[in-house]
């Protein structure tokens, strides 16, 4: 009984040491990277990040070994690149060495290396890109025609939130159903007859997913992906949000599968459907019907939730800060009035609106760490070797919060892109959803959206909250890969 005892006892301790030594000797043939934190087995550095607070983790380990060093979330060493000067060179100077996708493994285990955003294969990576970027600026990607179409949700919008007679509530919703009609155009045509509740349910399936990800459960999915595979918790509804989201995506597609006329394409997905047409008999094709629903899905995605979070936090910052909501007003009456709508075309006589919404772009930091990079060949990055296929995490919060780039870094203050005459002044460090050929490839239009969506609103209405300016509490509720205000009530005033 003893000796059996004894056996299992120095079997652990064996394997123990085992384990260890595999892990020193991966560790120290690392050991060209950036210094950093030491990692423990298996552990890497959990002990350093935590969960849930991982963005705080990684700036005080910044604090502390500089704008570049390396991270091991368990046993997957990450360089770590902070500061306007290094990212810059990671996304624009040497960007075509840092293209691919750095693993991420709470979206790979949905998609698969399917799609455009998520995908290491980098063929697969280029041809979806060329195709995807010249078909949507077709459709309308900041275009007039797309700006119409906004000004039509617009007056929507002013007219749903007229209807609530000054009450007070949670602006989420309606806000997203507007931003989300225009996606749904341009993605699947306006051919197709959606219900509230279709598109409820799919605001909310978009929005708990990427809330999940970014939780304590999704990052330690992210650190620990095959132990977190079996291991019961509510990372699993990551999948189940994403699969629900997927078979959405499909209806609508076989919806335009009946009723294609490859002569008159009406939106992105009858494209790739005569896409796939044409190479059904190329083995190597990436057009086929996986690559359609993930690429939908992941275009679609990332241009109902970016544009909706951004827009919702505005209103929430605006609230905590009447003064500049004050100055926009007294701009937009007297440049636009309340007679017409705003266009695009007002954005260089509106100065300090235009200040106030890059300001609450960098301000709300939507993406606070980056996205993932890996190398596609060993590269020199201030005097370090990075090994082909290492990942990089280049740090959005360290190049929006640089002090060497913005007059108040860490402020809410439109001043930040103004000049001493109060000329709207562009910044090379403004880069909130990155930069370089793997930027969101809806930037142009959430930028159309976030002016139009928001003058229209300030044109119309005064903001209004049942707590005082200084009780509001505009720190994200979740940071981690993206940040999302805490709900708040409001009401709309009529001007």
């Amino acid at each position: 009984m003893y000796l059996l005892q004894d056996f299992s006892s120095l079997l652990m301790l064996y394997a123990f040491f085992l384990i260890s030594y595999l892990w020193l000797k991966r560790f120290w043939r690392n050991n060209n990277l950036p210094p950093g934190p030491t990692p423990l087995p298996l552990l890497g550095n959990f002990l350093q990040l935590g969960v849930g607070g991982i963005v705080n983790s990684v700036a005080k380990l910044t604090e502390k070994y500089g704008d570049i060093y390396t991270i091991y979330l368990g046993s997957r060493p990450i360089v770590v690149v902070t500061g306007y000067k290094l990212v810059k060179q990671i996304y624009l100077d040497d960007g075509d060495d840092y293209l691919n996708r750095g693993d991420m493994p709470p979206w790979e285990t949905f998609y698969k290396g399917h799609g455009l955003a998520f995908t290491k294969n980098m063929k697969r990576w280029r041809t979806l890109r060329r195709f995807s970027m010249p078909v949507l600026r077709d459709l309308g990607f900041g275009k007039r025609s797309t700006e119409d179409h906004i000004q039509e949700e617009t007056s929507r919008l002013v007219a749903e939130l007229k209807e609530t007679k000054e009450s007070v509530f949670d602006p989420r919703n309606c806000l997203s159903r507007a931003v989300c009609n225009i996606i749904f155009s341009i993605m699947f045509g306006n051919h197709h007859k959606f219900e509230d509740d279709d598109v409820d349910t799919v605001l909310s399936c978009i929005h708990d997913a990427l809330v999940l990800i970014s939780s304590a459960w999704g990052q330690m999915f992210d650190m620990f992906p095959g132990l977190m595979r079996v291991v019961p918790g509510r990372h699993h509804n990551i999948y189940n949000l994403l699969k629900k989201l997927s078979q959405f995506v499909e209806t609508r597609v076989q919806i335009n599968q009946k009723t294609l006329d490859p002569d008159n394409p009406r939106d992105y997905v009858d494209v790739f459907l005569i896409q796939i047409e044409k190479g059904k008999n190329d083995p190597d094709s990436e057009f086929y019907m996986k690559n359609l629903l993930a690429n939908t899905l992941q275009i679609f995605f990332a241009g109902v939730e970016t544009m909706s979070t951004t827009l919702t936090y505005s209103l929430l910052v605006l609230l905590k800060y009447p003064d500049v909501l004050a100055k926009v007003h007294v701009e937009i009456d007297n440049t636009i009035g309340r007679n017409r709508s705003p266009t695009m075309q007002d954005r260089i006589n509106l100065p300090y609106t235009e200040a106030m919404i890059h300001e609450m772009q960098r301000f709300t930091n939507l993406i606070p760490l980056g996205v993932l990079r890996k190398t596609l060949k060993e590269v020199k990055l201030k005097g370090y070797t990075l090994p082909k296929d290492t990942d990089v995490l280049p740090v959005l919060t360290s190049v929006l919060q640089d002090p060497s780039c913005f007059k108040f870094p860490t402020e809410f203050n439109p001043e930040n892109f103004l000049t001493e005459k109060g000329e709207f002044q562009k910044n090379n460090a403004f880069m909130p959803l990155a930069a370089g050929k793997r930027i969101c490839l809806g930037e142009p239009l959430v930028r159309m959206e976030l002016f139009l969506f928001l003058t229209t609103i300030l044109q119309n209405f005064d903001l209004k909250s049942p707590v005082p300016p200084e009780d509001l509490d505009i720190r994200p509720i979740v940071s981690g890969l993206a940040n999302f205000p805490k709900p708040y009530k409001m009401s709309f005033i009529p001007r």
